[in-house]
């Protein structure tokens, strides 16, 4: 499963840990402006806006799973088991299929507010990329420097929700996740109070324990209520290491370690890569299960007006520094 935020400090950051018991072989990958983006029921696009993400590139087109655009917009795919649904191609709409869904976003729109735009004649389609790839059931969160929305297409139609806490994990649906902060009104970053009984003392006897009942296991729900504390309280200087190291941080209080989610066999599931956007600055860091020295691309450091995909592999190996 994933988990994906948002992270404000002097610049606005944006970014998913991608949960799965395999690699793709996916590459970061930048999408220039001049880059002909083909759709399965809308005219192709042409020119739009230079788009850089976590990408598995098929048949050369880039199937993102986390991207931000120049103008700063970011979206994020997640898996949404037994909850996703997409319709039958309708007349009245502009079909997408779901895998076209993040460059159909961010080609065109700067900001969520025109995202919501596009998002009020959107029909998310029931079409899949070729047989090889079937549709993959997720839902999304997009992400300006201002404010987050999760669109979710189910059964009873397409929902977009305001995400005041800017995280977003997997099932079950996004109303419920949210509703479920209530039962942490207790949980807090200061010392914990004993509040207990007048009848009985009771000591602090570590530091944290104003935390305790924030759940610990790697269930999408218990995820979601550890993720949002952690990002909501939060702090860090604003120079570009503090801010995005910082950023790591929060989805490392999350990730998926080897071993603990088993999936038969021989399977685990595992934080395969952490990503982290700079909305302003353009730049992608990543880390990898095994690599966890930050990496990173800058968009603007490629040709943004070419007619070709750029992409770079991963770096996976582990980098360490020797000091002796």
């Amino acid at each position: 499963m994933c988990t994906c935020a948002t992270y404000a400090a002097k610049d606005h950051y944006f970014g998913r840990n991608l949960d799965l018991e395999f690699s793709y072989n996916e590459t970061v990958t930048v999408t220039p402006r001049n880059f002909p983006i083909p759709f399965r029921q809308m005219p192709a696009m042409d020119h739009h806006f230079a788009i850089i993400g976590m990408a598995f590139v098929c048949a050369g087109f880039p199937l993102y799973y986390d991207a931000a655009n120049e103008e700063g917009l970011c979206m994020a795919g997640l898996n949404f088991p037994e909850n996703g649904y997409f319709n039958p191609v309708r007349k009245d709409c502009d079909n997408i299929a779901p895998f076209e869904f993040i460059p159909w976003i961010l080609g065109q729109c700067r900001t969520v507010a025109e995202a919501r735009r596009l998002l009020s004649r959107i029909n998310l389609a029931d079409i899949a990329f070729s047989d090889q790839l079937p549709i993959t059931p997720l839902h999304w969160m997009i992400s300006d420097r201002d404010e987050s929305i999760v669109v979710e297409s189910v059964k009873s139609g397409l929902h977009v929700y305001d995400n005041p806490v800017g995280v977003m994990t997997n099932n079950p649906t996004f109303d419920y996740q949210l509703f479920r902060l209530n039962d942490f009104p207790q949980v807090s970053v200061e010392p914990a109070r004993d509040g207990f009984s007048d009848a009985i003392h009771l000591d602090a006897y570590s530091r944290g324990m104003g935390g305790l009942g924030i759940p610990g296991d790697l269930s999408s729900a218990s995820r979601f209520v550890k993720v949002a504390f952690t990002k909501l309280n939060s702090i860090s200087g604003d120079s570009e290491s503090e801010a995005v190291s910082q950023f790591f941080h929060i989805l490392g209080s999350v990730e998926q370690q080897r071993g603990l989610v088993h999936l038969g066999e021989d399977k685990y599931e595992i934080t395969i890569y952490s990503s982290c956007i700079n909305m302003e600055k353009g730049v992608y860091y990543y880390t990898t299960y095994e690599n966890s020295q930050i990496s990173a691309v800058d968009m603007n450091h490629c040709d943004l007006d070419s007619s070709e995909l750029v992409s770079y592999k991963l770096v996976t190996g582990q980098q360490i520094n020797w000091i002796n």
